[in-house]
């Protein structure tokens, strides 16, 4: 009896968590291929590459699951980090850091206000958003890259504690926060509330225009904090930087499990949404085949994506069917 339900659960895993499946996958494929891709160096570069995209995931998510969603967190990662490096020569750093981050819960506060409170398309409105904080990061840089003067600014993008990079510990931090924001709060309750049905949270007594609202806010700031991570990492600031970080973000997130509908998903699924794209980024050009040819890892991941996804989809319908 333990057995089956041990293999129960063991099922009931897989078939609720098809990117991590298909992470475990690609782990055991690359063990027995390529070991070499498992060396600690390998493994805390695959974490690195993540950090910022996990960071600002985990503020997507939170705007996903209730019932939103955020297009313009790339540009609003292009735009902190052009602001922290434009404003770090006329003010101490701490206070170029405050700033930067609050131009991004300023975004997420607009967003909010547009699509929450004015109840416009939020795709529509954040999309839009998006491509005019890229317009403004242009005039801010000069259309093209703009670099620190302070070296400590680089610096801590590109250090390490304990033996793992700084950015790796700025992620888990950010996740054990919004992880217990999303799970052991009223706030997160309501979200998903939310998320699941908008007309029962509101009758339910739920303040739905308040926490939605609060959603976009903290995406901006967490997509805001992303950017001055990556700045820092890469020693710069461009409008570049931004191009389909939106797209890429809310793939991973749905990829991890968060659907598109609301109401379900969560932190740790993102992650690993994330982190399955990042492992792919490492692994092909591992190989020869793929190694010179970006097309054809870009065919790969995009295949994937549709694949997890629709398998996804279609276990859902199978199980609706059958109640």
């Amino acid at each position: 009896m333990k057995t089956n339900m041990k293999d129960l659960n063991v099922k009931r895993i897989i078939s609720e968590q098809k990117a991590l499946s298909a992470l475990i996958v690609i782990a055991i494929f690359m063990l027995i291929l390529k070991p070499s891709f498992f060396s600690g160096f390998n493994i805390l570069t695959i974490l690195k590459s993540a950090s910022v995209l996990m960071i600002i995931g985990f503020g997507e998510a939170l705007v996903i699951i209730s019932g939103g969603v955020d297009l313009s967190v790339g540009g609003i990662m292009c735009l902190s980090g052009v602001v922290i490096i434009r404003l770090m020569d006329t003010m101490p750093m701490p206070a170029a850091l405050l700033l930067a981050v609050g131009s991004g819960a300023l975004v997420g506060f607009i967003n909010g206000f547009l699509s929450v409170h004015q109840k416009t398309e939020p795709f529509v409105i954040t999309l839009g958003m998006g491509l005019a904080l890229t317009g403004i990061c242009l005039q801010l840089s000069g259309g093209r890259p703009i670099y620190a003067s302070k070296a400590s600014f680089g610096a801590f993008g590109n250090s390490s504690l304990l033996g793992v990079p700084t950015l790796i510990w700025c992620m888990l931090a950010v996740m054990a926060i919004m992880y217990y924001l999303i799970r052991y709060t009223q706030f997160g309750r309501s979200c998903y509330a939310i998320g699941g049905d908008y007309e029962i949270a509101v009758y339910s007594g739920i303040n739905a225009l308040k926490i939605q609202w609060s959603a976009y806010v903290i995406s901006g700031i967490l997509a805001a904090l992303g950017g001055v991570l990556l700045s820092s990492r890469l020693n710069s600031g461009s409008a570049t930087y931004g191009g389909p970080t939106a797209l890429y973000v809310c793939c991973c997130v749905v990829l991890g499990g968060t659907s598109f509908s609301g109401g379900t998903g969560g932190m740790i699924r993102t992650a690993i949404g994330i982190l399955l794209f990042s492992t792919l980024d490492n692994a092909l050009p591992m190989f020869s085949a793929f190694s010179a040819n970006v097309y054809l890892q870009q065919l790969i991941k995009g295949a994937l994506v549709v694949i997890v996804v629709g398998i996804e989809y279609y276990s859902k319908k199978l199980k609706r069917e059958r109640v």
